[in-house]
């Protein structure tokens, strides 16, 4: 009987607890080749260019699990990501507005694929971004990937 009142606080309490972690992404520092395993001896599979944002998974010494925006596990050496943060665009056209709000004045679009700097995440679901040609502005963030 005790089992049978335990079963709706355990399920109350797994629906509302945090996440163990919370995602943590990385972007490449430079041009680098990831791999099908952990060590520069097994099979280079392509090379990933500076500037992408990548998931990071698993951590071991000197290299790193990531997953790439297209859902992709690889190898990368760790010496490779840095701390800073880009997100990639993955919506058709991502709208970049002068402040975090719908009616803000458009600052320019993003196409898919693009990668801008995160400047920082912003409230209501809104990120503050940077284009390479120094424009920035806020989107929202599931127009992006790496947040």
């Amino acid at each position: 009987m005790a089992l049978r009142r335990l079963i709706p606080v355990l399920l109350f309490l797994s629906a509302h607890a945090s996440p163990a972690h919370a995602l943590d992404y990385r972007t490449l520092a430079e041009a680098a080749p990831v791999y099908d395993a952990p060590s520069a001896k097994s099979k280079p599979l392509f090379v990933v260019l500076a500037g992408t944002p990548v998931e990071l998974v698993v951590s071991l010494e000197g290299w790193s699990k990531v997953r790439d925006s297209h859902g992709d596990l690889v190898w990368i050496e760790k010496k490779h990501l840095a701390e800073k943060r880009n997100v990639i665009v993955r919506a058709d056209r991502a709208q970049v507005r002068a402040a975090a709000e719908d009616k803000a004045a458009l600052v320019f679009e993003a196409e898919r694929d693009v990668v801008l700097e995160l400047l920082e995440a912003a409230p209501g679901g809104w990120a503050k971004v940077k284009h390479r040609d120094g424009q920035s502005g806020f989107l929202k963030a599931p127009q992006v990937w790496g947040l």
